[in-house]
């Protein structure tokens, strides 16, 4: 699957290939265009409102930005960065991203964990991490809500959202565009919709990407053994409208990724620093390294049994009828899933046996496997929202969400071991319902109030099995559930015609959450589960959001939030465990700040920054350090050797700092123009765990796009990058065993052609 010739590649995506852009940027003015800024229309409110208008602090990514994001068969975590204090990483790669705003996020790799951060797709609510990584092609737009929703959205969104809305099937036309690039990689998509006839419309959508394996393992024979895939995502949508008043769509997907796991590097981290090394040499306990040299990541020497497989299904259906006064809206969705991925987790234990190329000390082996059988979420959601035109705006409704999951993990005791020495097995079920209700009231023509409650009701169970060779052997069970208020208030003031000012204030949640994880337990089954209770913020918020001319936008929000009982993961340690804990506080404040201007007509800028204080305040918090030889920094508790004091410590994987700009030109020529786009992303330093470490940070990552080509009203024919400069960033670890490590996307570059109808 990984290995198709070069030329079979190039031939594929060039005949597959039209000349144009996606659709996603279809509505987006050329720069060449005297349209200035326009609009930028959102439905972080559940309706279609301009972005200048709502009291949040919303971005949005489409049109040009998103299609330089996607050039080169870019994923979901190419999104990181690219709006103010948004993250995104992954310790699985393309199939389990895990998601950051405004430094609350969570490092579980465990395939329940619960996030902070919700991702909502086509109005539908994907809980668990691996239906989070579905692909982005044939969107309308990225909007990135920063802050609590729980009023309209509800479900487990004390950070934020990240939502997705697709290209719907009433929209006539398509396009089809493809790319082939660097290391083989082929990015294949198309879209074709439109009316069928005054009362039926149909949509459909598909991406094919692939890459050739590049890193290449020095312990086996030949060149390029890892990091290839293949991912395959489709889209049907059906929509009927029989009346004015109805309107019924059907929706189905499915995507199926084959592909490696992520490459886990051993001791790429310098002893004593976060430099990033490889080590040459036989590294047995008690000799001395050998001299390091500088880190390569096209290269890597492991031994263990390497794949990732990822199939997901969806269905749904969603229906509004407008009464007059109000509109009904009903959206079913279910979702089915199932996985399977086996990486080197010690980074290659028998290769650090082997002369003059070895990875380092490797103390022990870790071979295991993670798997999800089955996956089934369902989600019911009923609301009734007031027309355009009413003198109150207001909206209401119910949510139910189901979800049952299967969980299993794996130990194998050797490297290539097909037979598993220890089998824990996860069953989890998960019900949420809640209630909720908004309103917004025109106090005079400047001032406009918002207010609106949620109550939620959550309850889950598991039950964790454990068969094998060593270690406990048995059954343990946990069960919690809560009730809670949710609720948020805002004001917006028109202070002119340019400048809107905005504040907020929300109470957002997250239910209680359980985690099993009893691979390597030694004592009871029991002792593997732990539980979080639920956890509470309170977020303060204001803002001012101006536009002067249709040439410039800037918008600003300043924020401070208490988050109680945080809910945190302790993850790693000397067994590589993800066990839950409760922290007393997160207080948090920073910023966020875009601009966007447009200084000539053929010129369009972009600019935004962020700055997150995210720190813990409990001075009773204490965790595990790490088990693979690193330098803490935190204090010790008194009494305990290696258990540390993490209060006061910036979260994991929360940059203080980001940044991102773009800036955009064109040239006409002849029918159409010559452009030129660059886009770039800079956050500053993230530790990898709870504790901090000497080790295990990166300090700073800046990644650069560019794109240039030709385009008309219909066909685009350009030459793109990724990651320019070719920024080597450490965006991970893994600290039980020793000094392993996973880096960032390599320098991609290729063509991309296309043509929209």
């Amino acid at each position: 699957m990984r290995h198709f010739p070069s030329t079979i590649a190039i031939v594929i995506a060039l005949a597959a290939a039209g000349w144009a852009v996606p659709a996603a940027a279809q509505d987006a003015p050329a720069a060449t265009d005297d349209a200035g800024l326009g609009e930028i229309i959102v439905t972080a409110q559940r309706r279609e409102q301009n972005i200048q208008d709502i009291p949040l602090s919303v971005d949005v990514v489409s049109g040009a930005k998103l299609d330089a994001i996607n050039s080169g068969g870019g994923d979901i975590r190419a999104l990181a960065g690219r709006v103010p204090s948004l993250n995104i990483e992954s310790s699985f790669g393309r199939t389990f991203p895990r998601f950051y705003i405004r430094g609350l996020g969570n490092t579980d790799f465990d395939l329940n964990a619960s996030q902070p951060v919700s991702l909502v797709y086509d109005d539908v609510v994907l809980e668990n991490p691996i239906l989070k990584g579905f692909p982005i092609f044939d969107l309308d737009r990225v909007e990135v809500l920063r802050g609590p929703q729980g009023t309209l959205f509800g479900r487990n969104t004390p950070a934020g959202i990240v939502k997705f809305d697709s290209v719907r099937p009433d929209r006539d036309g398509g396009y089809i565009k493809g790319s082939y690039g660097r290391f083989d990689s082929i990015n294949i998509e198309g879209a074709a919709g439109g009316h069928l006839s005054d009362t039926v419309s149909a949509r459909l959508s598909a991406m094919y990407q692939r890459r050739s394996d590049w890193v290449d393992n020095l312990a086996t024979p030949g060149k390029n053994d890892l990091e290839g895939y293949e991912d395959f995502a489709v889209r049907g949508q059906l929509q009927f409208e029989p009346t004015d008043q109805l309107k019924l769509r059907f929706t189905g997907q499915y995507r199926n990724f084959d592909g490696t796991a992520r490459v886990f590097r051993a001791n790429i981290f310098r002893p004593g620093s976060n430099d990033l090394i490889f080590y040459p040499g036989v590294q047995n306990p008690g000799q001395t390294p050998a001299a390091a040299v500088d880190f390569d990541r096209n290269v890597v020497r492991t031994d263990g049994i390497n794949f990732q497989k990822l199939e997901l299904y969806n269905a749904a259906a969603t229906l509004e009828y407008d009464f007059g006064p109000v509109t009904l809206t009903s959206v079913t969705a279910y979702w089915n899933g199932n996985y399977d991925s086996r990486g080197d987790v010690d980074g290659g234990f028998g290769a650090s046996f082997l002369p003059n190329s070895g990875p380092g000390i490797i103390p022990f082996p870790a071979q295991s496997q993670d798997q999800v059988p089955s996956l089934d979420q369902l989600t019911q959601e009923i609301r009734i929202a007031s027309n355009p035109g009413s003198a109150i705006d207001y909206q209401a409704g119910f949510f139910y969400f189901d979800e049952n999951i299967d969980i299993g993990s794996i130990n194998y005791d050797n490297p290539t071991d097909t037979t598993p020495s220890v089998i824990a097995m996860q069953r989890q079920d998960s019900r949420a319902w809640g209630l909720f209700g908004s309103v917004t009231v025109p106090v005079t023509e400047q001032l406009k109030l918002t207010a609106g409650a949620r109550y939620n009701e959550d309850r889950r169970r598991m039950t964790v099995d454990r068969t094998g060779f060593f270690g406990a052997i048995g059954t343990g069970f946990a069960a919690v559930k809560d009730d809670n208020l949710t609720w948020d208030l805002s004001a917006t003031y028109e202070a002119s015609d340019a400048v809107n000012l905005y504040a907020r204030v929300a109470k957002g949640y997250r239910a209680p959450s359980i985690q099993g994880r009893a691979l390597f337990v030694f004592t009871t089954v029991q002792d593997a589960i732990s539980t979080a209770d639920s956890e509470t913020i309170m977020s303060y918020e204001a803002g001012i959001k101006t536009q002067f001319d249709r040439r410039i936008r800037f918008n600003l929000s300043g924020f401070v939030y208490d988050l109680k009982d945080a809910q945190l993961t302790a993850v790693g340690g000397t067994i590589n465990t993800a066990r839950l804990i409760n922290v007393d506080n997160v207080h948090g404040y920073g910023f966020e700040a875009e601009l966007d201007a447009r200084p000539v007509d053929n010129m369009v800028l972009t600019a935004g920054i962020s700055y997150n204080n995210a720190k813990i305040d409990d001075p009773n918090a204490f965790i595990t350090g790490c088990g693979g030889g690193c330098t803490v920094l935190d204090p010790v508790r008194p009494g305990s050797p290696g258990i540390y004091s993490i209060d006061g410590n910036q979260l994991p994987q929360a940059p203080k700092w980001s940044i991102n700009w773009t800036a955009g030109y064109g040239v006409p020529v002849g029918n159409g123009e010559v452009y030129v786009f660059t886009d770039w992303a800079y956050r500053s330093k993230v530790n990898f765990f709870l504790y901090e470490s000497a080790e295990f940070n990166d300090d700073h990552m800046l990644e650069g796009g560019l794109r240039i080509g030709y385009r008309t009203d219909r066909y685009d024919i350009a030459a793109f990058a990724r990651n320019i400069t070719n920024d080597v960033s450490a965006v991970g670890a893994i600290d039980f065993n020793n000094l392993t490590g996973f880096v960032n996307e390599p320098r991609i570059w290729g063509i991309e052609a296309g043509y929209k109808f």
